[in-house]
């Protein structure tokens, strides 16, 4: 198992490794739509290979990734996570651990202050994943779905 920079080339497995999350991630209450975004996701992908923030993990193939970048604000620089996915078959062999570590020293060449990700908020391996890598949660974001129906409200 390799982990090595992305390259553009690879954004069209990339991009069909973000669907199979997606799709994952639907089973935790994600309102993405997984074939709708493939092709941002592609050229997504194929832009973070450029701007080096796309990993792979390559084993006869494209077996997982990390997408990740910059930011840069009041509050000081900070590396944000984006994704990170690994094939259900190649899980448990610690890619995805090695795919983050080598996201973070990339980060880290980069000045990088801390890091941030999201996981969904019931996705319960998820979060203990990032937990053993010395995340905690820092801010909480809620939603609420809104009627459509105005006559249902209650305007007192």
């Amino acid at each position: 198992m390799r982990i090595e920079a992305g390259d553009p080339a690879d954004a069209d497995a990339v991009a069909e490794l973000w669907v199979a999350l997606a799709e994952e991630q639907t089973a935790y209450g994600s309102r993405v739509d997984p074939a709708a975004n493939r092709a941002s996701v592609r050229e997504a992908a194929a832009g973070h290979a450029v701007a080096d923030g796309l990993l792979v993990a390559r084993e006869d193939g494209v077996v997982g990734f990390v997408m990740f970048h910059v930011e840069d604000d009041a509050n000081g620089r900070r590396g944000v996570v984006e994704n990170l996915y690994v094939k259900p078959a190649h899980r448990d062999r610690r890619v995805g651990s090695r795919l983050l570590a080598t996201a973070e020293d990339h980060l880290i060449d980069r000045d990088v202050e801390f890091v941030s990700l999201e996981a969904m908020a019931d996705n319960e391996a998820a979060r203990r994943f990032y937990r053993r890598h010395g995340y905690r949660c820092h801010r909480v974001r809620m939603e609420k779905p809104l009627e459509s129906d105005t006559d249902s409200r209650d305007d007192g």
